[in-house]
């Protein structure tokens, strides 16, 4: 199986997060001091500017321009600035029912309340079967569905996502997603596993998909086979 790997904070805003328990600059000043230091230095100033010259740590100590910057890089990536976006299907033209399925679900897979995977199978010009699994937030955040929506583009499974199969040439990948992680179950087979709820995903046909997850069979004449399972994302972890 290939994977991109999990997402995750770098080592040094993991490292960082410790600087989250103070205040201010003179907070983390005053955790590097001692009681030794308030008993013979009596003066909260002087035993700051020991601290700040690097006589109270064995290891680092951060100057003021560092721990301000070092926290703000904390802060960002524990609490992103919110970015308004513009829905790629917005002023669609009613067109294919995959088109409309799919723009029914584009703000709530955007804002992380539904959690979308698209199953798609169609046959190449020579008659091969290709089919994948897309995780469709993910695809929203890093792709233009707008050529999509306008239907001047076909959206086709790629060897980077969830699933890809072709049958000529017999090669099957799986790939971890921006939501879903990508199991091998020895009983139900390949599964998808939110990354938020943890939740099970099951797409073998003829089974329960799911706990909070429904099934749906889009009729279009873009594909052959079009499956959508909709997962309602309960609650973060």
């Amino acid at each position: 199986m290939a994977s991109r790997g999990h997402l995750k904070a770098s080592p040094q805003i993991e490292a960082d997060r410790r600087l989250l328990a103070f205040q201010s600059y003179e907070d983390y000043l005053d955790s590097l001091g001692t009681t030794q230091d308030e008993c013979y230095l009596q003066s909260i100033e002087v035993s700051r500017a020991i601290a700040e010259l690097g006589y109270r740590s064995s290891g680092e100590t951060l100057s003021r321009k560092q721990f301000e910057k070092r926290l703000a890089a904390v802060h960002l990536y524990l609490y992103p600035p919110y970015k308004p976006y513009e829905l790629s299907s917005e002023g669609m033209v009613k067109g294919d029912p995959l088109h409309q399925d799919l723009a029914l679900r584009e703000r709530s897979n955007r804002v992380g309340i539904l959690s979308t995977i698209i199953f798609l199978k169609y046959y190449t010009k020579a008659g091969f079967e290709i089919s994948g699994y897309i995780d469709f937030g993910e695809k929203l955040a890093s792709e233009d569905w707008k050529p999509f929506f306008r239907g001047k583009k076909k959206i086709l499974p790629k060897i980077t996502d969830l699933g890809y199969y072709h049958w000529r040439s017999g090669r099957v990948v799986s790939n971890d997603s921006l939501n879903y992680k990508v199991q091998q179950d020895p009983v139900k087979g390949l599964i998808f596993q939110n990354r938020f709820d943890r939740k099970i995903i099951n797409p073998a046909p003829g089974v329960d998909p799911g706990a909070n997850t429904t099934r749906k069979r889009i009729y279009t004449d873009l594909y052959d086979l079009v499956i959508i399972f909709d997962h309602v994302v309960r609650q973060r972890i």
